[in-house]
């Protein structure tokens, strides 16, 4: 058994972390940490995992990097973008692996950094070493790594559908539009006005218009698979649902034959995730739905052609604080520690 910790484990990715983790069955949950919560158990803060036996032991202590090393050899960090740097530099400099889920570690310049974050990178010395935690597309450096850079929800929901076919030289890289809506718990466990019941339930609102923070992982990894700098159009919008992204993305082919086209984007979708564990590639007529995905570690990508633009459309559909989150990071554990890669997420 692998000992882990938790940093920011009362979030609602940190909470989802937990889950995983307390049921993982090679790891072992050795620290949990929250200034709010400090002292009390798992089971007090979430009542839901009393039934769990570590839950009614395991109690949240402040964030110590010096205490988490000697606790933990794999730490996640599930805290607030800025913050999370705050730790990793230590923790690696005391030797354990870190998996990050902030945006701390997703972008490779830390002047891009700065221009969608609004302050200096606070650790750009590790922006080299760390892996952008995508395991689809980036397994084998996952496999070796020590600083583990977790995608964002929006980047992973387009990202996964988008890289193949850009890979294979099926879209142009220009004209990428990208429409995706989320569950306000995407926005994260905080009071704030605009997330209030009232003000969001029975709305729906587009936000972060024009230039949202992901936006930098996104035109990073897709520039990287197409060999060519790419900006895209990208409106998120927040719906009153707990949780769940659905994406839609309107592309260009390189190849308007309509005879052909479809089946092409279906070869290579097939060869790019077929064994894939946690792709789930939509034939015929079904289309992606979150309720088929929130709770899991699942990424549903459908795809259709419209004759009438020559547009192709392609569409996914994930939970945004497990497959967007915390089940994804315990994905890229697994590939670290040789685990099989599903443990502990079916």
């Amino acid at each position: 058994m692998i000992q882990v910790a938790i940093v920011g484990a009362s979030g609602y990715s940190g909470e989802d972390l937990v889950r995983l983790l307390l049921s993982h069955p090679q790891a072992e949950l050795a620290a949990v940490t929250s200034r709010q919560y400090a002292g009390q158990t798992v089971a007090q803060v979430f009542p839901k995992f009393a039934h769990h036996p570590r839950a009614k032991t395991l109690r949240f202590s402040e964030p110590k990097a010096e205490l988490l090393a000697k606790q933990a050899q794999i730490v996640f960090l599930a805290l607030p973008h800025g913050v999370a740097a705050e730790f990793a530099v230590p923790l690696l400099q005391l030797g354990c692996q870190v998996i990050d889920l902030s945006a701390d570690f997703r972008v490779k310049s830390a002047a891009v950094y700065k221009d969608f974050y609004a302050h200096d990178h606070p650790a750009p010395e590790l922006l080299a070493q760390a892996v952008y935690g995508l395991p689809e597309v980036y397994r084998e450096q996952i496999r070796q790594a020590s600083l583990i850079a977790s995608p964002g929800c929006y980047p992973t929901s387009i990202l996964l559908p988008t890289l193949p076919l850009l890979k294979a030289g099926l879209i142009q890289p220009a004209s990428i539009i990208a429409d995706s809506l989320s569950g306000v718990s995407g926005a994260g466990r905080k009071a704030e006005l605009d997330y209030l019941f009232v003000e969001c339930n029975e709305s729906v609102r587009p936000y972060g218009i024009p230039k949202h923070r992901h936006l930098s992982e996104i035109e990073q990894e897709l520039s990287i698979a197409a060999g060519t700098q790419i900006t895209i159009q990208f409106t998120p919008h927040l719906i009153p649902v707990n949780r769940g992204i659905l994406t839609t993305l309107y592309l260009t082919p390189t190849d308007n034959n309509a005879s052909s086209l479809v089946s092409r984007l279906t070869a290579c979708y097939q060869a790019a995730y077929a064994n894939e564990p946690f792709v789930r590639l939509l034939e015929g007529k079904a289309l992606p739905d979150t309720k088929n995905v929130v709770g899991t570690n699942v990424i549903e990508i459908a795809w259709r052609h419209d004759p009438r633009t020559g547009r192709l459309i392609v569409m996914s559909a994930e939970d945004n604080l497990v497959k967007g989150a915390g089940g994804q990071a315990v994905q890229s554990m697994n590939l670290m520690c040789g685990f099989p890669e599903t443990a502990g997420l079916i």
